[in-house]
């Protein structure tokens, strides 16, 4: 590796070259606090000499004499093809332009003699145009607005635009204070130009990606895409990397997936790598932190082939990269708002389950034909999964994540027809290892007639419920009583949905009982035996006796009001729901045991239809 390190003092540093943007930089992100701890940095041993030497007249003899000199760190260049770019430190260097611009400004207002060579350290003239010396080319206008002095900033290219503005705000309200007298200014022009050092690091290109990932192992680290880009972009070559657009091909990836949330391509990044490199969850738990680096060994570079390859590289991130985003994005998109037919990933969404994105990215190919079949199917078969295990009291946490990477080894890039074979045989090997017996069947009423709110979350039985009344007013022609998410989700004490038992501790209840406290206890907790109320009716109900429970259960939810006999008067749709799908409805004008039971049965009938196999 051939590094070539120069020092340079400001003078040396801007005035001749124009150092571009290297894609490897970031935008202009500093803000007020590296801003004013730069300048804080510059003035401390300046403004301590200064008053030492106030008296002496402002030449350059004289500051080189008397200030020492201070080092402002390392920026880190690469030349290709005549252009110098900037790998690291654009940062520094666009704030100490930012810096020279208001000494500009301050040396018309002060009419001193220096404004033709701090102008000429901040940019040069190219034809009719000005040519800045830090060549941010998509935000030359903000910097010349800010060259000009104008009342107007434009700032309407982005981040870099909107930081430029206020960190030069902040520069001239602290030079403002710091040199108001013409004695001061000459003297810090002169300490500022000459006696701030830093050190050039001239780079060959084939060593940028690996000196620019070491660089940015200090200080405020870059996030791992960061890095990986860096890494990828590197290995092609500077004129194909700009024709082949890849620095936008790449940057439209990440803003596709991070509009969805602030880094989540890393996320992406991760799930990418897991879906298709991870056979265990073990294995899958590399990739979690440093997977930028994890790319590149040799065991995974075998498969990716990453490592020093650019036409892979371009291959990854025209094909790849560019796919599998898409699909990310999507998958994002059918979770926050439903969409019919992909109903499924907005329902993994309520019950947290991300793995969802694993399993997709797991079972789609580069353009997938079948990707809106396999959007469809392994969703569905997720929640099946999920569900059945929560409802037949098998669910445990350790398992059922080392099963996600076992399904997503069994789907991996194979065709929608084999995947829920593949999620049959799981669910089929859980419970049977969760009842130490052969399972024929996966969903038996004997594992689910027990089942209640104390063996589920609560949020899971908000979304039970939630879903078997979706099925009465989807069957019935009656429309949903609430937004379905809402009845999942909220939980405040007015507008909250909550889980109440239709049994409440009272004389009556406990006397269908035959007064078995022990009994009583247990069976009013079984899903048969709550409803899913709003706050206001959760609460108006309270302890009451049943017959008085039963109406306040009249318009809320059709579970609720499937109790009352006059759900079913004149009510030729719930009529044909009950003979089309044989479920058995009834009116409960008392309730005991006997129509606990029948509600129970009930459920688990209609948790048959919900989640039957596909």
């Amino acid at each position: 590796m051939d590094i070539s390190p120069e020092k340079q003092n400001i003078d040396k540093l801007f005035g001749t070259t124009a150092y571009h943007i290297d894609f490897y930089q970031r935008d202009y992100k500093w803000t007020e606090e590296p801003v004013r701890r730069l300048i804080d940095d510059i003035f401390y041993g300046f403004d301590v000499t200064y008053e030492k030497n106030k008296s002496l007249d402002p030449k350059p003899e004289t500051v080189a004499a008397k200030y020492p000199w201070y080092y402002l760190n390392t920026y880190v260049t690469n030349t290709i093809d005549g252009r110098v770019y900037v790998v690291d430190g654009q940062q520094r260097l666009t704030t100490l332009t930012l810096i020279l611009i208001n000494l500009l400004h301050r040396s018309e207002e002060l009419k001193s003699k220096l404004k033709g060579w701090i102008g000429s350290k901040i940019a040069g003239q190219a034809g009719f145009q000005t040519q800045f010396w830090m060549n941010h080319e998509r935000h030359t206008e903000t910097l010349q607005a800010l060259f000009d002095d104008d009342d107007q900033i434009p700032t309407e290219s982005g981040i870099t635009a909107e930081n430029m503005l206020s960190n030069y705000n902040l520069i001239h309200s602290y030079l403002e204070q710091k040199l108001a007298s013409s004695h001061k200014f000459e003297t810090f022009v002169f300490y500022f130009l000459h006696r701030l050092v830093l050190i050039n690091l001239s780079v060959e290109q084939t060593d940028v990606p690996m000196v620019f990932e070491v660089i940015n192992d200090r200080g405020v680290r870059l996030r791992p895409y960061e890095i990986l880009k860096g890494k990828l972009l590197g290995q092609i070559d500077k004129i194909e990397l700009d024709s082949g657009n890849y620095n936008e091909k790449w940057e439209t990836c990440v803003a596709r997936i991070n509009r969805h949330k602030p880094d989540e391509i890393d996320a992406f990044l991760i799930y990418f790598l897991k879906a298709k490199f991870a056979d265990n969850r073990k294995a899958g738990q590399r990739f979690d932190s440093d997977y930028h680096r994890e790319i590149f060994k040799p065991d995974l570079n075998e498969k990716l082939k990453l490592e020093r390859d650019p036409v892979r590289v371009k291959t990854f991130l025209d094909d790849d990269l560019d796919y599998y985003s898409r699909l990310y994005d999507r998958i994002w998109r059918l979770s926050e708002s439903e969409e019919e037919g992909f109903e499924a990933i907005y329902y993994n969404r309520l019950n947290e389950m991300d793995s969802q994105f694993l399993l997709m990215l797991s079972a789609c190919t580069v353009n997938d034909p079948e990707e809106d079949d396999k959007l469809k199917l392994v969703p569905y078969n997720i929640d099946r999964l999920f569900s059945l295990l929560r409802l037949q009291r098998s669910y445990d946490s350790n398992e059922f994540s080392d099963a996600i990477f076992e399904i997503s080894v069994g789907i991996r890039d194979k065709g929608a027809s084999e995947i829920s074979t593949v999620f049959e045989k799981k669910l089929t090997e859980l419970l049977e290892k969760r009842r130490g017996t052969e399972v024929s069947n996966t969903f038996e009423y004997g594992q689910f007639r027990n089942t209640s709110i104390t063996d589920i979350p609560t949020r899971f039985t908000r979304y039970f419920f939630a879903r078997v009344d979706r099925f009465i007013a989807r069957g019935t022609n009656s429309g949903e009583k609430h937004p379905f998410g809402d009845l999942v989700t909220k939980t405040g004490v007015v507008n909250g949905f909550h889980i109440e038992h239709i049994l409440s501790h009272n004389k009556e209840s406990l006397d269908a009982f035959e007064n078995d406290e022990e009994r009583f206890e247990a069976d009013r907790n079984k899903l048969g035996g709550v409803l899913l109320l709003k706050g206001k009716d959760n609460i108006s109900s309270n302890n009451e006796i049943y017959s008085k429970k039963l109406q306040s259960y009249a318009k809320t939810l059709h579970w609720n009001e499937s109790l009352r006999a006059d759900s079913y008067k004149s009510k030729k749709d719930f009529e044909g729901f009950m003979n089309e799908t044989g479920l058995v409805f009834e009116a409960c004008g008392k309730f005991g045991p006997g129509e606990l039971e029948q509600r129970q049965k009930l459920l688990f009938d209609i948790s048959k239809l919900l989640w039957k196999a596909v």
